[in-house]
């Protein structure tokens, strides 16, 4: 498993591969690996001849300084548990700051056509801008006929489609399934600077979801919020942030359910100073 870490090189080594007229895939991630990531590269290995498997932190999608520092930087336990993968169709791009941006450590100004607006956009100013740019630029190096990306950060999945669609990037986005711990925790890097009793905790995010699920259709919108909300009054560990039902297409809170749509339910929570987010389909 080669490892780069300068685009040029990685280029070159594309460039090669693709000379062979061979099919590449695309795990773009933050580091701090968990099986999570491993399926989408499982995933990524059996419908690609090659996949690159991208390793990098990127500060323009926090708006949070504290949130950044604290971010897990895991490369060395990271590409072990690639390797273990035990495959010869994986390359790594683990860039420094300067390889991907070239001294312009910004954010591009994108227009998704108002679903940066919603949910995290609310709470999460110029996240959706700092999302838009990285992954951008990582299209453009590695140029992957197919990129993977999980739908725990569903809102995300939605707006690299639009970038994708409206750039006329020539990339396939897979939506994959939320990977989620025994417990039901949705599987994030975040996990790992949970305390014991938070991670004991946390499980009632996924637990509150599948609730909402069997609510909906029965019960209005407004009422379920309202018992979300008064669920979590009574977790002294956790405290929500944010619940909202919403159209999958537009991510708008729902007004009244129309047969022909399809909703989910999203919702942020923090544990502690540890912002743990999930979503599930309900229709």
């Amino acid at each position: 498993m080669k490892v780069y870490t300068n685009k040029e090189d990685i280029r070159k080594a594309i460039a090669k591969f693709k000379s062979d007229g061979k099919h590449l895939g695309l795990v773009p991630t933050m580091g701090a690996l968990h099986e999570g990531h491993l399926d989408l590269v499982k995933k990524a290995c059996k419908e690609n001849d090659k996949v690159a498997v991208t390793i990098f932190v990127n500060p323009t999608q926090f708006n949070n300084a504290e949130d950044l520092e604290k971010y897990p930087r895991t490369l060395d336990t990271d590409l072990k548990a690639l390797e273990a993968l035990d495959t010869d169709n994986i390359m790594v791009y683990a860039p420094e700051v300067d390889d991907i941006y070239e001294g312009q450590t910004t954010s591009e100004s994108f227009d998704f056509d108002g679903l940066e607006h919603e949910m995290e956009g609310k709470f999460r100013p110029g996240h959706f801008n700092g999302v838009g740019t990285v992954v951008k630029h990582l299209f453009k190096i590695i140029e992957p006929e197919r990129a993977y990306f999980g739908e725990k950060d569903f809102q995300q999945l939605a707006i690299i489609k639009k970038m994708v669609k409206k750039e006329a990037l020539p990339v396939k986005v897979i939506a994959c399934p939320i990977f989620r711990e025994p417990s039901g925790l949705a599987m994030s890097s975040r996990n790992l600077r949970l305390t014991p009793e938070h991670k004991k905790a946390a499980p009632f995010i996924y637990k509150t979801l599948k609730t909402v699920r069997s609510k909906f259709g029965t019960e209005s919108a407004q009422n379920i919020s309202a018992w979300v909300q008064e669920e979590f009054a009574k977790q002294p560990l956790l405290e929500l942030e944010y619940f909202v039902i919403a159209d999958t297409k537009t991510l708008k809170p729902i007004e009244q359910i129309e047969p022909q749509k399809a909703y989910r339910a999203f919702i942020a929570v923090y544990a502690d100073d540890i912002r743990l987010i999930d979503n599930i389909a309900l229709n």
